[in-house]
């Protein structure tokens, strides 16, 4: 009858086990689908880790009597790994990670616990041991894991992360009065896992009750904070919705002001690009102008000879093309005419430009380096591109002008770079001031006094229309350097 009822309560137990390993496999699917879908939002791998591992423990312990006792020790290294694991994941919680070295360290624990447990597996008479091993490491364990959850319940005071520190210390509770009942208050001698008295497995079958409700409750705090995500996101939607509608009526309101603006300062801008025009073509003008008064002045006192007016004649017909060419340049801008390119050699443009500005450097006692290679044939309106280097040339003169330097230098460099010419003009001056840098190139901005912030917009429309492009660099050792690249046409 005895030998009856004990093989009842051992078929039983493994019944048991293989249940719970059941419900364990149902909350490990449900994790991991879960952490499938939501790991992008910070969910913790542990989770599905742990009640994983919690159902190949109790799977382990429900077919241990029927294939081979070595899975009583599989079963219980993988119960206390399931309740190491959530001491990780409580951890991750609190945003206090172990390192890789803590993690190797206590990593050695469940693997000392199992080569120890097996060695008592094989000693006779030794299951009070083995109960005090396991139980005694899962009770320091569900100690950490209390800790960790009040550390986070400051954080999170959310009912499901109460309900999570009374359920640990539930099942602390339980396992403890088992520990002390199996060491000190059985009087049974012959018992095992599958075959203990009355009270010892009530206590273990309330401790794996109370582990799977806390499973549970981990699955309802991810829930929850997935649904807290939803209405922050569905929040944040409808917000984002009413301040975009808001953006939206600015920006009309914005529209409409410009165009009251724009409307009301017609004029001054007319007036202010007329200026800035007029300002660009009074350079030509004005060396035209002084050629004439010295013709007109020798004409009158008949001391002119032929070599000296013809001298003035070919200036004022320069300066005449010069003022030209701005306009034609100025004009291709609004109208978009043909630029009537040709093939030319880059060192000619560059030779005539010097010719025009050598009595201004010789005045200003600027140096001239020149490092052009031969044969730089670019296809373009020869007018525009002397009109471009004139500007910079023009710009280097008065920036030196301005400047405390005593040794005055302007480099011209050209050279080929692959398919591209590339030419640098550059002076030893004080450079760009840094808060005029970001709109060198910019329609009516200037950093000279007397300037109206049209050359260097001009040289940039010229030089793109050709593909090619202008920039402004910091010359190693202070001043300018301004680089223009254009297409080679060989």
């Amino acid at each position: 009858m005895f030998f009856s009822t004990m093989q009842d309560m051992e078929l039983a137990n493994q019944i048991f086990f293989i249940a719970f390993s059941l419900i364990g496999l149902g909350l490990f699917l449900s994790a991991l689908y879960q952490y499938r879908v939501s790991r992008a939002s910070g969910l913790s791998i542990y989770w599905p880790l742990s009640v994983g591992i919690f159902a190949l423990s109790s799977f382990s312990f429900g077919i241990a009597l029927w294939t081979h006792q070595f899975f009583l020790t599989i079963a219980n290294t993988s119960f206390i790994v399931s309740v190491f694991l959530l001491i990780f994941l409580y951890r991750s919680w609190n945003q206090r990670p172990f390192t890789k070295v803590q993690t190797l360290l206590l990593w050695l624990i469940p693997v000392f616990i199992s080569i120890f447990y097996d060695h008592l597996r094989v000693t006779p008479d030794t299951f009070k041991h083995r109960v005090a091993l396991i139980t005694i490491t899962q009770e320091l364990f569900l100690i950490w894991q209390i800790w960790e959850l009040r550390k986070y319940y400051k954080v999170d005071p959310s009912i499901v992360v109460k309900w999570l520190i009374f359920l640990t210390a539930f099942t602390l509770f339980g396992e403890i009065l088992r520990t002390l009942w199996i060491i000190f208050g059985s009087t049974q001698t012959n018992f095992f896992l599958y075959a203990q008295d009355a009270l010892a497995l009530t206590l273990l079958w309330i401790g794996y009750g109370s582990t799977i409700l806390v499973y549970v409750a981990l699955g309802s705090f991810y829930l929850e904070k997935q649904i807290r995500k939803e209405n922050q996101i569905a929040n944040a939607l409808k917000s984002t919705t009413e301040e975009n509608k808001k953006i939206t009526d600015l920006l009309k309101e914005k529209e409409r002001l410009i165009y009251g603006l724009m409307k009301a300062n017609k004029t001054a801008a007319t007036g202010a690009l007329s200026a800035s025009i007029a300002h660009e073509l009074n350079q030509p003008l004005g060396a035209s102008n002084l050629n004439i008064q010295f013709l007109k002045m020798n004409l009158e006192k008949g001391v002119i000879n032929p070599e000296l007016g013809k001298e003035v004649l070919d200036s004022l017909e320069e300066d005449n093309k010069r003022a030209a060419a701005i306009v034609k340049s100025l004009r291709s801008i609004f109208t978009e005419v043909d630029s009537n390119a040709e093939e030319v050699q880059l060192g000619n443009l560059i030779d005539k430009v010097l010719e025009i500005v050598k009595p201004e450097l010789k005045s200003k006692n600027i140096q001239i380096q020149l490092q052009v290679d031969d044969e730089l044939l670019i296809k373009v309106n020869s007018s525009e591109i002397e009109q471009v280097i004139l500007n910079l040339l023009n710009n280097a003169i008065q920036a030196l002008g301005n400047s405390g330097t005593l040794q005055r230098r302007i480099v011209i460099n050209a050279i080929k770079s692959g398919q591209l010419i590339r030419l640098s003009v550059s002076d030893n001056g004080a450079g760009v001031p840094v808060e005029f840098k970001s709109q060198l190139f910019e329609l009516l901005s200037t950093t000279k006094q007397t300037g109206m912030g049209l050359g260097l917009w001009l040289c940039k429309h010229i030089v793109t229309r050709y593909g090619g492009s202008i920039s402004y660099e910091d010359e190693i050792g202070g001043g300018a350097r301004f680089v223009v690249e254009l297409p080679s046409a060989v």
